[in-house]
């Protein structure tokens, strides 16, 4: 182990250009993947803030028993998707809409009666926030007897789970075309040094070195990059958020950065490309030489 530790820094000192362009190659890659990771994860954030607002208003028909009222809270509060159950009265109802409706606050004045019904204002939990599980809820709760009509914004809940989704397509696309890029670029680093060290190799195999000993620094090597690159990419992927975030100063709200396991994940894919790219490399050209 320690012979190919050393076998695979000293490459380093032998090609020093290749070895930069590898660790860039795969630091620029996953820069690119990283920013748009950035953009996503505040984006999902975003998203989630809207989420939150996420609500069924089931309106009840006049005349319901305020037993059955209660009865029923009880039974919604324990569906397994609700968070909270909240009753509104029909003079609460009435107050809300002269409070938030001011353009109709003097004709909500000149009523003789309430024509608003009571309802109630169920909000479910975060995992339960999509459409069809949403779809599900109002279903169940408009097949109460005295449940008159069931409203939860159908439209605006499958759009934003339309736009969940393709956040999350157009991120497993960048990051996985600018992988074969990064695998690409370091198989062709690896494959040079390979061409290089061919008169070392044959005089390795002379004595008895087995391809998985031979192999061994390269792929060290491979897997070295790939954390180098993931360290740069994450040194860059820090300078861009601080820029961007400074320009924009306290206008908006505040900016997430990566979490320490998003970091360690990143580093790790650096890694995995690194391995990757060394041994589709190393396998291909091995027999060559």
């Amino acid at each position: 182990m320690r012979l190919v530790t050393r076998e695979a820094f000293r490459a380093f000192r032998r090609a020093p250009a290749l070895s930069a362009l590898a660790v860039a190659a795969i630091g620029f890659s996953l820069f690119t993947t990283g920013l748009y990771a950035l953009v996503a994860l505040n984006f999902r954030t975003a998203l989630e803030g809207i989420a939150e607002r996420v609500e069924i208003v089931a309106f009840l028909m006049r005349g319901t028993p305020a037993e059955t009222v209660t009865l029923a809270s009880q039974d919604i509060a324990g569906f397994p998707e609700v968070l909270e159950v909240s009753y509104v009265s029909e003079e609460e109802a009435l107050k809300r809409a002269q409070v938030e409706l001011e353009e109709f606050r003097e004709a909500y004045k000149e009523l003789s009666t309430n024509p608003l019904p009571a309802s109630f204002e169920i909000r479910l939990k975060p995992q339960y926030r999509s459409a069809p599980a949403v779809r599900a809820v109002a279903d169940r709760l408009a097949g109460f007897a005295f449940v008159d009509d069931v409203r939860y914004g159908r439209e605006w809940i499958e759009r934003l789970d339309q736009l969940r989704r393709l956040a999350s397509i157009v991120g497993f696309a960048i990051g996985l075309a600018f992988a074969i890029v990064a695998v690409a670029i370091i198989g062709v680093t690896i494959r040079i040094t390979v061409f290089q060290r061919a008169r070392e190799i044959s005089i390795m195999r002379l004595v008895g070195a087995t391809n998985s000993f031979i192999r061994g620094p390269f792929v060290l090597e491979g897997a070295i990059k790939g954390v180098l690159g993931g360290l740069v990419a994450l040194g860059l992927c820090w300078g861009g958020f601080a820029l961007f975030r400074a320009a924009l100063g306290t206008d908006l709200p505040d900016l997430k950065f990566f979490r320490p396991l998003d970091m360690l994940v990143i580093v790790l894919f650096g890694t995995f490309i690194g391995l990757l790219g060394s041994l589709l490399s190393v396998g291909r050209h091995l027999k060559a030489v």
